[in-house]
């Protein structure tokens, strides 16, 4: 089962590299991992997703939990939190499918953010359904290059 988990962690050399070390060194892996500053240039958000059941999970908290510099961690089970990714695509284009490429951007609430005569690249961000759909559709027009930022998410309440 997917989790998404939420570290809050001291904006501090080398807490990176601690927080990788525990999944690898537990033979645990990450699907997708974004860090990034929060409000609060003393503090970054680090949202990992991963696998495991309920018991590889807890122990990943725990695990987690006593590493230095970690302030919070949070496991997000489904509907408690808001997450999104952002996607780059550059797909190939001819007179005939650019039309059709941008039609569906469209459609999709994307963003063209470079117009070449042989490419398009768009950006779209949203939930991992939408963002699958898209590159899908996509796939049929050739995507030349593709770069996620991974899943980022925060809880409602």
């Amino acid at each position: 089962m997917r989790h998404t988990i939420s570290v809050l962690v001291e904006n501090k050399f080398g807490v990176l590299t601690r927080v990788t070390g525990l999944f690898s060194g537990r033979g645990y892996n990450i699907d997708t991992l974004n860090v990034a500053p929060t409000h609060d240039a003393k503090t970054s958000r680090m949202t990992i997703v991963t696998r495991g059941d309920e018991a590889t999970i807890d122990q990943i908290i725990k695990q987690l939990n006593k590493l230095v510099d970690v302030l919070e961690v949070r496991d997000f089970c489904e509907g408690e939190y808001v997450d999104r990714e952002l996607v780059l695509v550059k797909v190939g284009v001819d007179s005939k499918s650019r039309a059709e490429i941008m039609q569906i951007s469209d459609i999709f609430r994307a963003k063209i953010v470079d117009v070449q005569p042989k490419t398009l690249t768009i950006e779209i961000t949203g939930d991992e359904s939408k963002i699958e759909k898209f590159v899908d559709l996509m796939k049929n027009f050739g995507i030349l290059e593709l770069t996620r930022t991974g899943r980022i998410a925060l809880p409602r309440k």
